[in-house]
């Protein structure tokens, strides 16, 4: 029996003929098994008779030979689950992002993806955590902007020494550099250009095996297991895969949407589209896997802004394409899409760019909805962060509603709805927060040093007794007047349901003191208190890092 790749056999029975002595003849049948079509059945093959002697004895035997001369023109089959788990041949580029003038003033003193986020994490721990779940162990970061506490963070959570262990992979900080020669003169002027800049280290030892480039942001937040979507890359032969999220009227225009095929190839692109332009952007995204009704109901699809390249073909598009181009987003890939095979993926799960403070400040307390829609809470694939090793949390006659309190924090006789608390934060007695993001501090202060700063007049890090932030009716408001200059028995009133703005982010180290009212009653949108210590950005107030809001101020 001989044996082809392309799933053939042939059986063949070997004869010797009654009367001719020394010859040999040979009947032989070729069959197909990969389809399946012979399973089940016995395979009936003519008996042939030998001479022994008087007798004719009926006899069948079988010779079996491995066919390993491939024909010419045969495919060879391609074991795809191994390819998925060859993990060494894709390589992860999380990017550091700009300046982040949207995020301003989170951003001040820190990159984007070094923004807090959940009470416990950094954005930057969404994709690395992301990459860890999915098995991808070799991860480039490419930093810019403010990078230093990004640096620290990815050192103390990503190292080999203390942090996840990424065995024969490696996480390595690509910071802006300038080098010899007039455009070496020059920052990262885009995505794709801080791609460019280090395109060397895709073709040096390390990068031999690499096959396909993961462009990942460093500001989203979303759970996806990124070696399905490079599996589907490979599967399809695209030369650029595009992840995306279906999306409705009511935020389409809100993203930079892509228009398909019937097989899934992106043939055109249209940002922030409206109008009738955003009509024509219409798509059938049942082609991407959704079912009739949930098409309906989405009918647009937005680059997520995660990317698969060939490496061949990403080296080509950066230094020979185009070799000017600054950003994958709204140069190279649409371009690439009409030379290119570029395909789009379908990620229909939760997925939220944090690329503004209202979009920050909501995705946070969307954390606390019953359930949530994106959970830090995964068992199967957790999100990773720096090992703190904080202590619990203790909590003292206080009352939490619908709310996230991070470890290592003190919270007394307070009153938290609706709102997320960082690490090592601390609120004295009679405070109350709704609606607010919390970020912590970096450190703690020593009831030592504590009693030293308010002996001196001054306030230590955290919020100060008898504190509130939230929205007030004006009545409400009046009364908390009275609580700083009048009796401190008003402080024991049950404020009524809000009804006015409210909305508030605390960056960490903020010190907040005695009586304090934080409730934006004017509802306004826009402000630059930074003198005070605050800013208000889209209707959302934001205390500064390490600022001071003195005693009994009323913002």
């Amino acid at each position: 029996m001989a044996v082809w790749a392309d799933g053939r056999f042939s059986i063949s029975a070997a004869v010797q003929l009654c009367g001719v002595a020394g010859l040999a003849g040979r009947s032989s049948k070729v069959v197909k098994f990969g389809n399946g079509e012979l399973m089940g059945r016995k395979l009936k093959l003519p008996q042939v008779h030998y001479c022994k002697g008087d007798n004719k004895i009926p006899r069948l035997q079988v010779y079996m030979s491995l066919k390993t001369n491939m024909v010419a023109g045969e495919s060879k089959l391609r074991d795809l689950e191994m390819e998925r788990k060859d993990l060494r041949t894709v390589v992860a580029v999380i990017l550091g992002g700009g300046a982040g003038t949207r995020l301003f003033p989170l951003t001040k003193r820190r990159a984007k993806p070094a923004v807090p986020i959940g009470g416990a994490y950094r954005l930057i721990d969404v994709p690395m955590s992301n990459c860890i779940n999915s098995g991808i162990n070799k991860i480039y970061i490419l930093t810019q902007f403010n990078s230093a506490s990004l640096n620290r963070h990815l050192a103390r959570a990503y190292n080999y020494g203390q942090g996840v262990s990424f065995g024969d992979g490696y996480v390595e900080v690509l910071a802006a550099t300038q080098t010899p020669g007039v455009a070496g003169k020059m920052w990262f002027q885009g995505t794709a250009d801080a791609v460019r800049q280090f395109h060397w280290l895709f073709e040096d030892a390390r990068g031999k095996d690499i096959e396909d480039v993961l462009i990942l942001s460093g500001d989203h937040l979303y759970r996806m297991d990124y070696m399905d979507f490079v599996q589907n890359h490979r599967q399809s032969g695209a030369d650029i895969s595009i992840s995306c999220i279906p999306m409705d009227d009511s935020r389409a225009s809100d993203f930079g949407l892509m228009k398909i095929d019937s097989k899934g190839r992106v043939i055109s692109f249209s940002e922030k589209p409206k109008g009738d332009d955003l009509k024509a952007m219409e798509v059938d995204t049942t082609v991407l896997g959704l079912s009739k009704d949930e098409a309906i109901s989405k009918p647009y699809i937005a680059s997520m802004g995660v990317y698969v390249f060939k490496k061949e073909i990403l080296l080509n598009l950066l230094r020979w394409r185009f070799p000017t181009a600054n950003d994958f987003g709204s140069e190279i890939i649409p371009a690439s899409a009409k030379e290119f095979y570029v395909k789009a993926y379908l990620f229909n799960d939760y997925w939220e760019d944090i690329g503004t403070i209202r979009s920050f400040f909501e995705a946070n307390l969307a954390l606390t909805e019953h359930p949530p829609r994106f959970s830090f809470y995964d068992a199967a694939k957790p999100m990773y962060t720096s090992r703190r090793n904080l202590p619990p949390t203790k909590i003292d006659n206080s009352k939490i509603v619908d709310s996230i309190v991070s470890h290592g924090s003190f919270i007394n006789n307070s009153f938290i709805e609706h709102s997320v608390v960082g690490i090592r934060s601390r609120l004295n007695s009679k405070v109350h927060l709704k609606d607010t993001v919390m970020l912590g501090a970096d450190y703690y202060e020593t009831d030592a040093e504590v009693a030293s700063l308010l002996a001196e007049e001054r306030v230590p890090i955290g919020i100060g007794e008898n504190t509130i932030i939230k929205s007030l009716t004006c009545f409400e408001l009046l009364l908390c007047r009275l609580l700083y200059f009048c009796n401190p028995i008003l402080s024991q009133l049950s404020f009524m349901p809000l009804t006015l703005h409210r909305n508030c982010i605390i960056d960490k180290n903020a010190r907040i003191g005695k009586n304090v009212v934080m409730t934006n009653s004017e509802a306004i949108q826009e402000a630059d208190r930074s003198s005070e210590g605050f800013y208000i950005r889209s209707g959302v107030t934001i205390i500064l890092k390490n600022s001071t809001i003195q005693d009994g101020v009323v913002l």
